[in-house]
């Protein structure tokens, strides 16, 4: 168990939040940084216990062509600066980490600009992977080097070279004794070298109690990098994709789908497996613009701070705004907020409400997270599962379907559990909980004990209502009714008493159901169809694995196969 494991973390884009300029002059500093000192006390309100901040050192643009990694950019201010935002976090409790951008540098780093002027003599010809003064490039160097994703302005270190890695480690340890932070998150750590990473690792262990290294990685199998060797944690990229994907196509299926897969691949330990979780950061799009109905942005932010990992938000979403995508540009990921003009968003704005009563929930229990993970209840639009730890069972139960659900699951040794978001009490009986799930909705049951009702007893249900998102960017938010007005639906009723509404149409869908199910081979025969289609359309597109054939045969649900042939167009 260290700090990392119970942190819910705030993501910051420095440049982007303080409105720097997008191209660096190299002038005399500008104190943008201090422009965040007031934030702090927001992401303690919400819940949040520690950020990730970066890019921060010296660079060209947007930050990621690191010119000086020991020295603040010019456009946020100077070293002291930062020393000052650190130490103002740490004063209240919240943990700092950095980006460190050590794949690449920009053209201005010194052991760049040393080659250019000495060509062949230079010492740091070998700091750069395939260095050929045979070749050129646009900027008429002369000779030509390997870059980052195709961008000669990122130059590519050689992490395989002694020196490099001597150098990198050091300015770690610069970090820690300058600035007294807490860890880095490695930009780019799916193309690292894992020598490089290790060796990172090991001054990790070195510098400070706790220190953890946390890697930005797309795809491939998770397990590569979390272990005891390499890194703490990785950006789990395959859960964001699940999150907002399952919401948009009513298909908790492929959520599940997604938790067990990744549960698995660790080794189904939950302390020892922690993902660093997220809906939307600052290379894609903000959660609410991704959400085709902007209500699900309860349950999505439900799921991201129960299931197994560690929760991120990044800044501003939790005020419901918008950010698309551009071609050919970030800048509406990363806009420029001023604080004052959301200082009464907890009280005002029911998505900010939203988040702190979910950062105050995951504060409150272990067992969100340390606690094992257990399936309870899987439907399109419905979905239930437990975390369990040292005797305490968290059940979670959420609905994005458009009308109220009554959920009955079984429940931990507690006698009576409460709502976390709702303050709502329900009794166990024969195990189970009989509850009702709001319309697009969800909610957090925690056990009742001593320490929960007095936590509970003075908090207010949080209400939810779509139009309290800002609208903030280029792109339209889109007007919809309430989340879910659920002061008065949301109470728990026994199963005796109530039935799930359902409309006209989801009955005659079941009935169809029905009548489909009464041949059982007709629907074992579909099913299988439907599996052999998908493996056929993974051939066409490129090698097989085992393992994608068993995440294929071991999927027997057929709206879930339906959207999964849908995703190949």
């Amino acid at each position: 168990m260290a700090w990392y494991d119970e942190s819910i973390f705030y993501h910051i884009y420095p440049l982007g939040l303080t409105g720097a300029p997008k191209e660096n002059t190299y002038g005399a500093p500008e104190h943008r940084l201090n422009t965040l000192l007031p934030w702090i006390d927001h992401i303690k309100s919400i819940g949040c216990n520690a950020i990730y901040i970066g890019p921060l050192f010296e660079s060209v643009g947007h930050g990621y062509e690191t010119t000086d990694y020991k020295k603040l950019d010019s456009r946020l201010g100077d070293n002291q600066d930062l020393k000052n935002f650190v130490a103002e976090c740490h004063a209240k409790n919240i943990r700092v980490i950095f980006d460190g951008v050590f794949n690449h540098t920009g053209r201005d780093f010194f052991a760049f600009k040393d080659i250019q002027e000495k060509r062949e003599s230079s010492p740091y010809r070998d700091w750069y992977c395939n260095v050929n003064f045979g070749g050129n490039n646009e900027y008429n160097d002369g000779f030509c080097y390997e870059n980052w994703g195709g961008y000669n302005l990122l130059v590519k270190l050689n992490q395989k070279n002694p020196a490099v890695k001597d150098y990198i480690c050091d300015v770690i340890r610069f970090w820690v004794r300058e600035f007294d932070v807490d860890g880095i998150r490695l930009d780019a750590a799916d193309v690292l070298d894992f020598d490089f990473m290790k060796a990172l690792r090991q001054v990790a262990n070195e510098v400070k109690p706790d220190f953890w290294l946390m890697g930005e990685v797309i795809h491939g199998d998770y397990s590569r990098w979390v272990n005891e060797g390499t890194l703490h944690s990785v950006t789990n990229y395959q859960l964001h994709k699940a999150l907002y994907s399952g919401n948009n196509d009513h298909n908790f299926f492929e959520i599940a789908h997604t938790v067990k897969r990744l549960y698995e691949m660790g080794g189904s330990n939950a302390n020892g497996f922690q993902l660093y979780n997220f809906v939307d950061n600052h290379d894609v799009e903000r959660i609410y613009t991704k959400l085709t109905n902007k209500a699900h942005f309860v349950p999505v932010h439900i799921l991201l701070y129960t299931l197994p990992g560690i929760p991120s938000l990044y800044y501003g979403s939790e005020f419901g705004i918008e950010g698309r995508k551009e071609r050919f540009s970030d800048d509406s990921l990363r806009p420029a907020l001023n604080i004052e003009d959301y200082k009464n968003a907890l009280t005002e704005n029911s998505y900010t409400a939203l988040i702190a009563a979910l950062g105050r929930a995951r504060q409150q229990s272990k067992a969100l997270a340390y606690g094992d993970y257990r399936e309870l209840m899987l439907r399109n639009r419905q979905y239930a599962f437990s975390r369990n730890f040292e005797g305490e069972s968290v059940v979670v139960t959420v609905n994005n379907d458009d009308s109220d659900f009554v959920m009955t699951v079984p429940a931990g040794s507690a006698a009576e559990y409460v709502g976390a978001l709702s303050g709502q009490k329900v009794r166990v009986e024969n195990g189970t909980i009989c509850v009702n799930v709001g319309a697009n909705s969800g909610e957090i049951w925690l056990p009742v004990t001593e320490q929960t009702a007095d936590a509970l007893s003075e908090r207010k249900p949080v209400e939810f209502h779509a139009q309290d998102a800002v609208k903030n960017t280029a792109a339209p938010v889109d007007e919809v009714s309430s989340v879910a007005d659920t002061a008065e639906t949301d109470k728990p009723v026994p199963a005796s008493d109530t039935k799930p509404v359902v409309s006209e149409e989801k009955e005659k869908e079941e009935v169809s159901a029905v009548s489909a199910e009464s041949s059982e081979e007709f629907e074992k025969g579909k099913i299988a169809g439907l599996q052999e289609a998908i493996i056929a359309i993974m051939e066409k597109r490129g090698p097989v694995t085992d393992q994608m054939r068993k995440d294929v045969t071991d999927n027997v649900y057929h709206d879930s196969l339906i959207t999964w042939i849908k995703s190949f167009q």
